[in-house]
């Protein structure tokens, strides 16, 4: 007789409700063992990316999507709109911050990711990627050695878990009042270039980790031409000979995380500069090699506007919002948990009400910091809120995936992206790593 099959349900939920650092190691070991004998594979998305930068495909851009919260239930439905899409461009990504916030750190996280595609029985390469991995300018400004030694330990941790895509945010170093735009960029190329090297140092034999760099921070103004050929510039030159650099830039083009919230609650409108957009990724391929522009904070912009990015040829988008808000409004969300999330809120979110906020401004921005609070209820909410919510959540995917032209490119993935193994060393003891909820998302 065969050994019983594995209930990768029941090993999700215990994963997901432990509270014990060791058992999630050994639940997530657990999962990742099944997934390399079904041929899923944590990978880097490097290989692709160098491709597109070579001018060797073009004409999609590749979702980077957010879970903080049913993520087991919403990675499936990703997976589903992948499969039925011939699809196999697509990033799961976690920011610095939504680790605190949502009581994700990524051992658990990757973990889920690979779970979901076990279940839908997803084969080949699944990205994982680190979001966000952001400086503290307050703290670099205070001690910057101390403050990049805590995002060293959270990249050590992240590339563990099989985080093999780390996108790196010192764009908060920028300096506006410098008269040069050198100048401006210096603490942003020069951090990014170490936090890079201190990557290569830590990937696994054989992985190439695809590394992001920011110019322009999400919320503040246009990125321009000038600063990307100055952020290159330094970068390349402040980054060790030999080494590989990053594979893509995240600019500013007008978007902010989470959008502009209304007193109603209602999202405002915002003009997203698509000429920015198709620019900066065209000089990005063709000075210097990249994949092209990244961008932010997009998951709030109107429907119609998401064709817009695969024809300005931008290589990757960031959604994180809009799925967050899908699943605290859908009809199918317990009306009482809700109400419970905005109790606890006015308690323990009271410091950031800011003067003037309505009620319907302070829950819809600070509602995501209750997810970690409730992920295990909401993780045990019945099977078939669960099912309904992800089934409008995969109605969106799928609209997604075909706004970005993301469709029947698997086997060009496949090209490009090398299945590897890695067998897990044990590792001597770093930094312990604070999920702190700080930095962007």
């Amino acid at each position: 007789m065969g050994r019983k099959p594995q209930d990768i349900d029941k090993i999700v939920m215990e994963l997901v409700n432990s509270d014990d650092a060791a058992a999630k190691k050994a639940l997530a070991a657990k999962i990742r063992a099944l997934a390399y004998k079904k041929g899923i594979y944590l990978s880097s998305i490097q290989g692709l990316y160098e491709a597109r930068g070579k001018g060797e495909f073009s004409g999609f851009t590749v979702p980077a999507v957010n879970l903080r919260s049913m993520t087991y239930d919403l990675a499936r439905a990703m997976f589903k709109v992948a499969i039925r899409n011939n699809s196999g461009a697509f990033i799961f990504e976690i920011a610095k911050s939504e680790m605190g916030y949502t009581a994700q750190p990524p051992v658990e996280y990757s973990a889920v990711i690979l779970a979901a595609a076990i279940k839908e029985g997803y084969k080949g390469p699944v990205f994982v990627q680190g979001d966000h991995f952001q400086v503290n300018a307050k703290k670099f400004k205070e001690d910057a050695e101390k403050e990049l030694g805590s995002l060293k330990a959270l990249i050590a941790e992240a590339v563990e878990a099989g985080f093999y895509n780390i996108d790196i945010d010192s764009s908060t170093l920028v300096d506006l009042a410098k008269p040069e735009v050198r100048k401006q960029q210096f603490n942003n190329y020069d951090v990014c270039a170490r936090l890079t090297q201190y990557i290569r140092q830590v990937q696994p034999r054989g992985i190439e980790v695809s590394v992001g760099g920011e110019i322009g921070e999400v919320g503040a103004k246009n990125s321009t031409p000038e600063d990307l050929r100055a952020f290159m510039q330094g970068f390349r030159e402040r980054l060790r000979k030999g080494r590989k650099g990053i594979s893509k830039i995240s600019i500013q083009t007008g978007t902010s995380h989470g959008g502009v919230v209304l007193p109603d609650g209602s999202i405002a409108q915002v003009k997203l500069d698509f000429d920015t957009l198709k620019t900066l990724s065209r000089l990005a391929r063709e000075e210097f090699g990249l994949a092209g522009a990244v961008q932010h904070g997009a998951s709030t912009l109107p429907a119609e506007a998401f064709h817009n990015f695969p024809a300005a040829e931008t290589a990757e988008v960031h959604l994180a919002t809009e799925f967050q808000n899908m699943i605290l409004d859908s009809r199918h969300f317990p009306a009482e948990l809700k109400a419970k999330i905005y109790e606890w809120l006015k308690v323990n979110a009271a410091s950031e009400r800011k003067e003037g906020e309505t009620e319907e401004q302070f829950f819809y921005k600070s509602r995501k910091k209750a997810l970690g609070p409730f992920k295990k209820e909401i993780m045990a909410l019945p099977k078939e809120i669960k099912d309904a919510i992800s089934s409008e959540i995969e109605a969106k995917f799928e609209f997604l995936f075909k706004q970005l032209n993301n469709v029947d490119n698997r086997e060009l993935v496949n090209k490009y992206i090398t299945l590897k193994r890695v067998i897990s060393r044990k590792r001597t003891e770093r930094e312990a790593v604070v999920h702190d909820g700080e930095g962007a998302d």
